[in-house]
C-alpha cells in the first residue's frame, strides 16, 4: 500500500454537539493536517555541569487544513459558534486512520484552539485552518 494521504479517514466527535463521529473530508490540496512534536522531558544543567531531567506532560497540537468549500468547515463553524454562545468549551475526540501505515490513532480530550472565521480570498478562495490541542494521541495497529 502507498503512503498517500488521499485515503486518510478522520472521524471527530464533539460531546454535546456531534456525539456521532463526523468524517472530515475536503482537505487542502497539499495539506491534510500537521501535528507538532511533543516535548517529553525537561532538563536542568547544574552549575557543576551535571544534567538532571524528568518526564513532563505536554498537549499535542494538531492543525487541519480544509478547502474553503469543504462541508467539514461547517463542523468547526458550529463548534466555535456554540462555544461563543455558551462562553465555555466543548470537548472532542477523534480517530485518525492512515491506511498506508496500517495504523490508527485515538485523539482524546481535544479543545478547539484556533479557527479561521472565514477563508482568505485570492485568485481562488483559500483553505481554512483549524487547530485542536489534544490531551493524548495514542497509536494502535489496525
Amino acid at each position: 500500500m502507498s503512503l498517500t494521504s488521499a485515503n486518510s479517514i478522520i472521524l471527530i466527535s464533539v460531546a454535546g454537539l456531534f456525539p456521532t463521529p463526523q468524517q472530515l473530508q475536503g482537505f487542502a490540496a497539499d495539506d491534510v493536517f500537521d501535528i507538532d512534536q511533543v516535548k517529553r522531558a525537561e532538563t536542568l544543567m547544574g552549575v557543576d555541569g551535571i544534567l538532571s531531567g524528568g518526564f513532563v506532560w505536554e498537549e499535542v497540537k494538531q492543525t487541519f487544513a480544509l478547502q474553503a468549500d469543504s462541508f467539514a468547515c461547517a463542523i468547526f463553524d458550529q463548534w466555535q459558534e456554540a462555544e461563543q454562545a455558551l462562553e465555555d468549551v466543548y470537548l472532542a475526540n477523534a480517530t485518525i486512520i492512515l491506511p498506508g501505515l496500517l495504523t490508527q490513532w485515538a485523539c482524546n480530550k481535544g479543545f478547539l484552539m484556533t479557527a479561521s472565521p472565514m477563508p482568505s480570498a485570492k485568485k481562488l478562495i483559500q483553505p481554512r485552518k483549524f487547530s485542536i490541542s489534544w490531551n493524548t494521541v495514542s497509536p494502535a495497529p489496525q
